[in-house]
């Protein structure tokens, strides 16, 4: 994984209508388009440009929303290629935190819920953590997920319903997890469904229609507009784009001690702030990732 490989020399910029700024930064997900998205996005947020009303970082462009009327289209577009330009080849640093999320895998809600879909699928006559199992190459279910839950996975965008986390593995290129969607969505996802389609997991925030395979559930509430619970009190969207993920594998009973904590309203996440450095982990992923980790759990 190298970042000369996956970045074309300058993004592409596109007007969008009177008040939109489109700007793509590479044709495929890769992190350093990724972060070099996002470090575009944070300094342009640093600038507190008057007129720029929002800021939309996405998995390999972002978007920007203005008023014609405080700023010029054309010096929006100035200062965007000069935030780019001024990047260089500098190494690419985001401060933001590691939070470890419970799931349990091969959960009876789920289950049913693809059971009910099989038509729509693209093999009908296993699960959908089986078939993502056999398509990446692995012996059994429990490889899968020793290789699903084995290495972080970080936030890229939050976005197509309120509050839902689309993730991107921290792995090589070539043992990142790659799932088809179903043939045609289905009309019903539990709520707090694990789910995963090309290349990206997520966590379905509310109950409805989806077209993701489906893993498991977590019993960690990610939206909230009653803000229950300590880590929603700020804002009740949890998740925010460059936010690091690691999958938890839990067993049945310990999911229901922790539904019982969220229902009690004491339910509390593991979650560490953490200093990310892209050189770094694009030189020794694995080592990097372990040192991640270790942040999460206090080494």
């Amino acid at each position: 994984m190298t970042a000369a490989s996956t970045l074309p020399v300058q993004a592409r910029y596109s007007f969008g209508g009177d008040e939109h700024l489109f700007v793509e930064i590479s044709e495929e997900m890769s992190l350093p388009a990724f972060f070099k998205g996002m470090a575009i996005c944070n300094e342009l947020r640093r600038r507190a440009l008057p007129g720029v009303t929002e800021i939309c970082p996405a998995n390999a462009a972002y978007l920007v929303r203005f008023d014609p009327d405080t700023i010029a289209p054309d010096a929006l577009l100035a200062t965007l290629k000069d935030i780019e330009a001024g990047l260089g080849d500098a190494d690419l640093q985001m401060q933001t935190r590691i939070v470890e999320i419970p799931v349990l895998y091969n959960d009876p809600w789920t289950h049913e819920t693809l059971m009910r879909f099989r038509e729509r699928h693209q093999d009908p006559s296993s699960t959908d953590i089986e078939y993502a199992a056999r398509i990446n190459g692995h012996a059994s279910v429990e490889a899968f997920i020793e290789a699903h839950s084995s290495a972080p996975w970080f936030v890229s965008m939050v976005g197509f319903v309120a509050g839902l986390p689309f993730l991107f593995q921290m792995v090589e290129r070539q043992r990142q997890i790659q799932v088809p969607k179903y043939l045609s969505p289905r009309t019903d996802t539990p709520k707090l469904t694990l789910g995963h389609g090309g290349c990206f997991s997520c966590i379905y925030s509310v109950r409805g229609a989806g077209g993701y395979q489906m893993f498991g559930v977590t019993p960690a509430p990610i939206f909230d507009p009653a803000q229950r619970l300590s880590y929603l009190k700020e804002l009740m969207v949890f998740f925010q784009p460059g936010d690091i993920v690691k999958w938890k594998p839990i067993e049945r009973a310990e999911y229901d001690r922790q539904v019982a904590q969220v229902e009690a309203g004491t339910y509390a996440l593991r979650i560490a702030p953490v200093s990310f450095s892209l050189n770094d982990f694009l030189a020794d992923p694995d080592g990097y990732n372990q040192q991640l980790l270790k942040v999460l759990h206090g080494d």
